[in-house]
């Protein structure tokens, strides 16, 4: 009884000279009517913070190495995230894939994608090559994967019409390895060029895709994203072949695949192709 006496007294407030008369009936607090609001406060609030912080994500993908956890989430606007369902953008004639911000870093670590791609039908010279994702990266393995050998062996590509078949294994030695690469471990693969975070390069038999780059794109390639990614796998596998870099041959002329058109174009005309015209 005395313990309840003090806890009254302490919610009422303190008593002395300057309080005066009697306290009204219903004017004092009701604690216990505060204390149940403050609890469904807190239940609100757990609530909240344990959708946004563990809750359905409706943008994850559901393929490649994001299907068992190792790719992340993708961010807003990735592929198949939220602003993909707005439709996609044309320009050039073909629709774009929808751009993606990219942390400056991600795990650290590659995952091979563990599905073979055969080459083109013919009897050009065999290239093997093999495709890895850094883990955590907002961008699906195996589409990614996929857009590496539609390139390769596009008829405007290194392949030139079945000259080189491109052949990605799971296993066993290749020619060279695509990477696609958060800025941060971009950076240091290309050791010791310096890629400063935003540039690509071709180092110890990888081709060290710079994931920014492969979300964004390049300012000399204006919107077209689609052009641009053809242009960053060219490149970069252009190295791997034993190609240098190339300067403009002219003002308005196609630049050649081996210019740094991330850089500039330097007077020519954007183009991602080793042979354009097939």
């Amino acid at each position: 009884m005395h313990r309840l006496q003090e806890r009254a007294s302490a919610l009422e407030g303190p008593r002395g000279p300057g309080r005066r008369g009697p306290r009204r009936r219903g004017a004092g607090p009701r604690w216990w009517w505060t204390a149940g609001v403050c609890a469904a406060c807190v239940a609100v609030g757990a609530g909240l913070a344990v959708w946004s912080a563990g809750g359905p994500d409706r943008t994850a993908s559901a393929t490649g190495a994001e299907r068992d956890g190792r790719a992340g989430r993708p961010a807003a606007g990735s592929e198949g995230g939220p602003a993909a369902a707005r439709g996609p953008v044309v320009v050039n004639g073909r629709a774009q894939p929808p751009r993606v911000l990219v942390p400056r870093a991600a795990t650290g670590r590659y995952w091979m994608v563990p599905v073979a791609a055969a080459p083109p039908a013919g009897t050009g010279m065999l290239v093997p090559y093999a495709v890895e994702v850094e883990r955590g990266l907002p961008f699906r393995s195996g589409r990614f994967a996929a857009e590496v050998h539609r390139v390769l062996n596009d008829p405007r590509g290194w392949g030139r019409g079945g000259r080189l078949r491109f052949a990605r294994v799971a296993r066993g030695p290749v020619r060279f390895t695509v990477s696609l690469s958060s800025p941060a471990l971009t950076d240091r693969m290309c050791l010791p060029a310096r890629t400063h975070g935003w540039l690509s390069c071709h180092n110890g038999g990888r081709a060290v895709i710079n994931a920014r780059r492969w979300g964004l794109g390049a300012a000399p390639y204006g919107g077209d994203l689609a052009g641009y990614r053809e242009y960053l796998i060219n490149h970069e596998v252009g190295h791997a072949l034993g190609h240098g870099h190339r300067g403009c041959p002219g003002p308005g002329r196609a630049a050649p695949v081996m210019v740094q058109q991330t850089m500039s174009l330097y007077g020519c005309r954007a183009n991602p192709w080793p042979f354009p015209r097939g």
